[in-house]
C-alpha cells in the first residue's frame, strides 16, 4: 500500500499556481491552481455578499463541470455545509432536498435552469437560485457575479464540510450531517488523512474520475487530491472504453470505480483492453456495492496487485479495506477495519461469533446524525452506541470482513432468509448478462418468491431458450432455494450514475 505524503493539505494556494489542478475529459478544459484559488476566493466573497455566514447552508445542483469544483472550494474556505444534489432527481425531490437541508442558496447550471423556473412559478422556491453557464434565465448569474468579486481570500475564512444525501436506494435521501468545527481551512482533516494514508493522494497523483462528482465517493477522493497537490481528470460520464483511452493519454496513476464498470469493462472485447497502455496506474480502488468475486479475480489478472477496495457509507461511520494481497488470502472480502470497530450483531442487539452472519455494527467512528431526522439516526444506534449503515455481513477469524446484503433487501421465502446478492452475483457470470437485479415478488404460497430482472449484452436476444439457459446456469452453482423461480429481460436497470441499484423502484413495481 502506497504511504501517505509527509505534505500538509492546504487550500489551492498552496501548491505551484502554474500547475494543472482538474482536467474536464470531455472538454479538454484545464484550470491551474492559480485559476482554481482565484475563482475560490471570487466564490467564497460573493457568497459573503449574499450574507452567507460560517455554519449556513447552500447547495449544488449540475452535471460535472469546472463550476462544480470552483464551488465547493469556495464553500470549503467559507465555513458552510454544501450539499451536491443528484443531477437525476425530479422536480419535487430536488426541492424535498432544497427544503430539508435548509439551503439559502441553489447554485444550478443552466443546464436545469428551465425545470427550476416552472417549479418557481408554481410554487415559490425556499431559497435563492443563481444560474451557473450561457443561460441563466430569470435567475442572478454566478458566472457573472463571480468574475466581478475580489480575487484574494476573505478575511473569515473557515473550513466548510459536505452534508450529502444518501441516494434514497430504499426510501427518502437522508441528509447526513457531521460536526463543523470552528477551524481554518486547511488542516489536516480525518477523511484528509485516511484516504491519503490509506490511497496514497499527493502531488505526484494523477486522479481518474469517471463517477459523478454529486456523489460522496468522487467528491470527497476528488478534493482530497487536490487539496494534496495532485491533478484530477474528470469524466462528464463513464464509458468504458474512454477511460481506457483517458488513463493512457493522461498517464493516470490512481482512479476509482464501482463493481458495475468493472463488469463493462471486462466486457470489451479483448483486443480493445490490450490495446492501451496502462502501465502508468498504480493504484485503483473500488467500493459501492460488494464486487462479485469471479469480476474482482478477472480485474486483478488485467490489472495486477494494483486493486484496492473499502467499505464504507456517506455517514463514515466506520471504514475498511483491503488490498490486493488480503483479498487473494481472503477472496469476496471488503477488508478489516481502519476507522472504528466492528461488530456483528442479531435482531436483538445480541453479539455474533465470527463466522455468523449478522448487521454490521461500527464502534468508536465517526459521529453523525441524520439531518432533522432524530429517529432515524437512533434506529441505526445500539443500546451500546453502535451505529449500522442496515448491511448483513461476517466476520472471518482474522477479522475481515464479508457483505452479504442490505438488510432491506433480504427476501423471506417460506420463512427462510434469502440474500439476494449471491444470485445476482451467479447471473452476471453467464456471458450474456450485462446486469441484472433479483428481488422478492409476492407468492402466495411462500409470501415472496425470487424473481431476476436482467439486462442482457448488446447483441443478445431475450428468448425462452435464454430464460431457460440463465436458470440452468443458477441451477448449477446455487442451492435450490437461492436460484430465481423466474426471470425478466429489460432494456436497463434502475441505477444510480454510481452503479447503485434501486431495487426500492423494482420492488414498487410488484409490492405497491
Amino acid at each position: 500500500m502506497p504511504m501517505p505524503p509527509t505534505a500538509t493539505p492546504y487550500h489551492p494556494r498552496a501548491h505551484p499556481p502554474e500547475k494543472t489542478a482538474f482536467i474536464m475529459a470531455a472538454t479538454g478544459e484545464s484550470v491551474s491552481f492559480g485559476t482554481l484559488e482565484r475563482r475560490a476566493n471570487q466564490g467564497a466573497w460573493l457568497l459573503r455578499a449574499e450574507g452567507i455566514k460560517p455554519g449556513d447552508h447552500i447547495a449544488i445542483l449540475m452535471e460535472n463541470r469546472r463550476e462544480m469544483l470552483e464551488v465547493c472550494f469556495a464553500a470549503d474556505r467559507a465555513g458552510l455545509y454544501y450539499t451536491t444534489i443528484s443531477t437525476h432527481l425530479n422536480e419535487s425531490e430536488i426541492r424535498y432536498i432544497l427544503a430539508d437541508c435548509d439551503a439559502r442558496i441553489l447554485i444550478a447550471s443552466d443546464r436545469f435552469v428551465p425545470m427550476l423556473e416552472r417549479s418557481a412559478k408554481a410554487s415559490p422556491l425556499t431559497c435563492k437560485v443563481f444560474g451557473v453557464g450561457e443561460a441563466p434565465g430569470a435567475f442572478s448569474s454566478w458566472s457573472d457575479d463571480v468574475a466581478r468579486q475580489d480575487e484574494t481570500p476573505i478575511p473569515d475564512e473557515a473550513q466548510g464540510l459536505d452534508m450529502l444525501y444518501s441516494s434514497g436506494t430504499t426510501g427518502r435521501p437522508k441528509g447526513i450531517k457531521w460536526p463543523l468545527e470552528p477551524a481554518l481551512p486547511g488542516r489536516r482533516t480525518m477523511l484528509v488523512d485516511l484516504l491519503t494514508t490509506l490511497f496514497g493522494y499527493g502531488p505526484e497523483t494523477r486522479y481518474l474520475c469517471p463517477a459523478p462528482l454529486y456523489h460522496a465517493a468522487p467528491l470527497r477522493h476528488t478534493m482530497v487530491t487536490l487539496k494534496m497537490g495532485g491533478t484530477a481528470v474528470i469524466m462528464d460520464r463513464f464509458e468504458a472504453e474512454t477511460s481506457l483511452k483517458l488513463i493512457e493519454q493522461h498517464r493516470v496513476t490512481h482512479s476509482q470505480w464501482v463493481p458495475t464498470m468493472f463488469v463493462r469493462l471486462l466486457k470489451l472485447p479483448q483486443e480493445v483492453r490490450d490495446s492501451y497502455d496502462l502501465s502508468s496506474m498504480q493504484m485503483a480502488v473500488h467500493a459501492a456495492a460488494p464486487c462479485p468475486v469471479d469480476v474482482k479475480r478477472q480485474i486483478l489478472d488485467w490489472w495486477g496487485d494494483i486493486v484496492h477496495e473499502y467499505y464504507a457509507g456517506t455517514e463514515n461511520n466506520g471504514f475498511t479495506a483491503i488490498n490486493s494481497a488480503e483479498w487473494r488470502a481472503h477472496p469476496g472480502s471488503v477488508g478489516a477495519a481502519k476507522l472504528g470497530v466492528i461488530h456483528i450483531c442479531d435482531a436483538t442487539g445480541r453479539e455474533l461469533a465470527p463466522g455468523s452472519e449478522g448487521e454490521v455494527y461500527f464502534e468508536n467512528g465517526q459521529q453523525f446524525t441524520y439531518h432533522k431526522d432524530p429517529e432515524k439516526t437512533a434506529a441505526c444506534t445500539n443500546a451500546e452506541g453502535w451505529t449500522t449503515l442496515g448491511d448483513i455481513g461476517r466476520l472471518d477469524g482474522d477479522g475481515y470482513l464479508y457483505l452479504t446484503d442490505r438488510k432491506s433487501f433480504v427476501i423471506i421465502s417460506g420463512g427462510v432468509n434469502i440474500y439476494p446478492q449471491e444470485t445476482e452475483d451467479t447471473l452476471l457470470g453467464h456471458p450474456s448478462v450485462l446486469d441484472a437485479a433479483v428481488i422478492g415478488i409476492p407468492d402466495e404460497d411462500f409470501g415472496e418468491a425470487v424473481h431476476a430482472v436482467v439486462q442482457l449484452m448488446p447483441g443478445h436476444q431475450a428468448t425462452d431458450a435464454l430464460r431457460e439457459e440463465l436458470l440452468a446456469h443458477c441451477r448449477a452453482n446455487l442451492s435450490a432455494i437461492k436460484c430465481p423461480r423466474s426471470i425478466e429481460f429489460r432494456q436497463e436497470l434502475p441505477r444510480s450514475a454510481t452503479g447503485k441499484l434501486y431495487k426500492r423502484k423494482l420492488r414498487a413495481e410488484f409490492w405497491d
